[in-house]
């Protein structure tokens, strides 16, 4: 695992497969997304080797239900005494009480889906508020929840507009190019979620797969975003 400052106030954890990001407002942290189970240590050194206090972490938002993004962020709030949000249509997957949704994949997905289920299944994790589109998250000067369905159907993006960023999740992903996130259970529904992203116009982009992209972010997201067909 690498852990990667991308400006003042945003890090973010490079794991085997897929990341996860830390907001910082003083000493005060929030994660969006915790990794794969059996990660917590390792976040937790990164914090520290960075001068950050693994038990400032006041907030685990999940951008969705899959277990690179969901794993490790029970633990960590147990340790840390989190609060852990997730949107309330992927909140009972993440409690354990309903399944995975499968994606319907296209052909060329098919082995790039075997490959990501090698990390270990997310346990059941509580989930301590539910969030619904519009709703405004106190770090980062009002973080607004961006509700994006189409990976799964409580998928959210994150936007900072007094910073200009933007968390995607898995609605889009910057592996190689900028475009849309696979492995979705409704392709129709992600690029329009894609679209509505886009006319964010953020300033920096932060993926749940694919380095941030921090230069020309709102013209790449939104040329990219237009691109992209059913």
């Amino acid at each position: 695992m690498d852990f990667i400052q991308v400006s003042p106030r945003l890090y973010m954890f490079r794991f085997p497969i897929g990341q996860a990001y830390v907001w910082r407002d003083g000493d005060d942290l929030t994660l969006v997304d915790a990794g794969h189970a059996g990660s917590a240590p390792l976040m937790e050194e990164g914090l520290r080797g960075a001068g950050l206090d693994p038990a400032r972490v006041r907030r685990i938002v999940l951008t969705h239900c899959h277990r690179d993004h969901v794993g490790a962020a029970g633990v960590l709030a147990e340790r840390h005494g989190s609060e852990i949000l997730a949107h309330r249509l992927d909140a009972p997957v993440v409690r354990g009480e309903r399944p995975v949704p499968e994606p319907v994949l296209l052909d060329w997905e098919v082995p790039l889906y075997e490959h990501g289920l090698t990390v270990p299944p997310a346990p059941p994790t509580r989930v301590d508020r539910e969030l619904e589109d519009g709703d405004v998250l106190d770090f980062g000067g009002g973080a607004r929840v961006v509700h994006s369905p189409g990976h799964t159907d409580g998928s959210i993006g994150l936007h900072l507009p007094v910073h200009g960023v933007l968390f995607t999740g898995d609605c889009v992903a910057g592996v190689g190019e900028v475009m849309l996130g696979v492995f979705n259970v409704d392709r129709a529904a992600a690029r329009a979620s894609m679209r509505r992203l886009a006319s964010l116009a953020p300033s920096t982009v932060c993926f749940g797969h694919g380095d941030p992209l921090t230069e020309d972010a709102a013209a790449v997201l939104l040329a990219a975003a237009e691109a992209t067909t059913d």
